[in-house]
């Protein structure tokens, strides 16, 4: 008897297209919101735009981890929902197929996704959430060569004053450029010039401002007035600002670390009790994240079932806010136990059996209940919900007709 048959295979293609659908948009919509903010940030830092891009690929594994389960579900309830409207579910346990025979393909999405997810909550999103705030740190320090803002004065270290009133090429070519510097001394230098260019030296801390067609002005506590000069060509050296290095990955951030290190700090005597309770919390979060993918298809099922001769979308709607309300709750478990308030074990996985608990009950109605319905009552309220406001609107119409 093989092992995956016709029926497994229409099923899988209804589960797959809705799965991936979903995934996308949500990676997408999560991507647009967070570019906009990051071209902001960019753009208020002054540097390429490149940044953007590399900054929002550094995100995707987040995004992703918290995309899978939504696709997940909404994919298994929306090809059950699907074969529920079009009777086919009803030919399938006509011929003996039971909802849990029924529910082996998607049980191999979930495994496989689950294990995706694992990977990404607890290797790749770390590492990349690291390099997405190095990028950050990069940016705002100017080791990534940020630009000079056109019509603003820019420092350049401490002691030196910049401003440009266009830029071409990229940077390279500097027009109506004013540059003011100072020593400790009291010593000042104002410069301005038609154009100019930043030149490359052998020393990687300084580089070459160099200078075309422009008055110099040199003043200095011994002189009795400053001394002007006009210049075709003038070179500036610079001294550029030195630039710290980077903090180490995880630095005390518990979703930098990975899973193996999680273990390890939560399991270490000489850490503080604090920082060992903040990676506990977030490893018992990741866990419960992770596990709760194996009952998406159980919860998927019941909800995607609509009562006999209804077309209601209530489960759709229901699924969204369960696991979003769910997630919510364990994100509020892991700030109380990173407290320390509450213990991880406690905070996280409690309110897991419970969710557990009621989706296995809601998948025992619909499997196992003759004329079973999980959410009946509330199907009920929606349709008289419904039929109430549609009553009120075509009354309005009604009247107005009759006037």
């Amino acid at each position: 008897m093989k092992f995956i048959t016709a029926t497994d295979a229409y099923i899988a293609r209804l589960v797959f297209f809705p799965l991936v659908g979903t995934l996308v948009i949500a990676a997408m919509l999560l991507v647009l919101d967070k570019m906009l903010r990051l071209f902001d940030f960019v753009a208020a830092e002054g540097g390429p735009v490149s940044v953007v891009w590399r900054m929002l690929a550094n995100l995707i594994p987040e995004y992703l981890s918290l995309g899978i389960p939504i696709g997940l579900l909404l994919g298994i309830l929306l090809a059950f929902r699907k074969l529920a409207l079009s009777s086919e579910l009803d030919v399938f346990r006509a011929v003996g197929l039971s909802y849990t025979r029924l529910l082996r393909v998607p049980y191999l999405f979930a495994v496989a996704l689950m294990l995706v997810n694992l990977a990404l909550v607890g290797y790749i999103q770390p590492k990349a959430r690291y390099a997405y705030e190095e990028l950050g740190f990069e940016l705002r320090s100017g080791a990534l060569g940020a630009s000079i803002k056109v019509g603003e004065f820019t420092q350049l270290g401490d002691r030196m004053t910049m401003r440009i009133e266009q830029s071409r090429d990229g940077g390279r070519e500097l027009f109506g450029i004013f540059v003011r510097a100072e020593n400790s001394s009291g010593t000042s230098l104002s410069v301005s010039a038609e154009q100019g260019k930043f030149l490359a030296t052998d020393d990687p801390n300084v580089i070459i401002l160099r200078l075309t067609s422009g008055t110099l002005i040199h003043d200095a506590p011994s002189y009795q007035t400053p001394r002007v000069l006009t210049f075709s060509n003038h070179d500036l050296p610079i001294d550029l600002p030195k630039i710290e290095s980077f903090r180490r990955r995880g630095g005390g951030k518990d979703r930098e670390y990975t899973i193996p290190e999680l273990v390890r700090i939560g399991g270490d005597a000489n850490i503080p009790v604090e920082q060992r309770n903040q990676t506990r919390a977030n490893f018992h979060f990741r866990m419960v994240e992770v596990v709760m993918m194996l009952l998406m298809p159980l919860l998927a099922l019941a909800l995607a079932i609509p009562p006999k001769r209804s077309t209601s979308a209530l489960g759709v709607f229901l699924s969204i806010v369960m696991i979003v309300t769910y997630h919510k709750i364990n994100e509020y478990g892991e700030d109380v136990g990173a407290l320390g308030l509450v213990d991880p074990i406690i905070a996280l996985w409690l309110p897991f059996s419970l969710f557990a608990a009621l989706i296995g009950w809601m998948y025992y109605q619909v499997a196992f209940v003759p004329g079973g319905q999980p959410i009946g009552t509330l199907e009920k309220l929606f349709a008289k919900s419904g039929a109430a406001i549609k009553g009120l609107f075509s009354f309005g119409r009604k009247r107005s007709f009759q006037e």
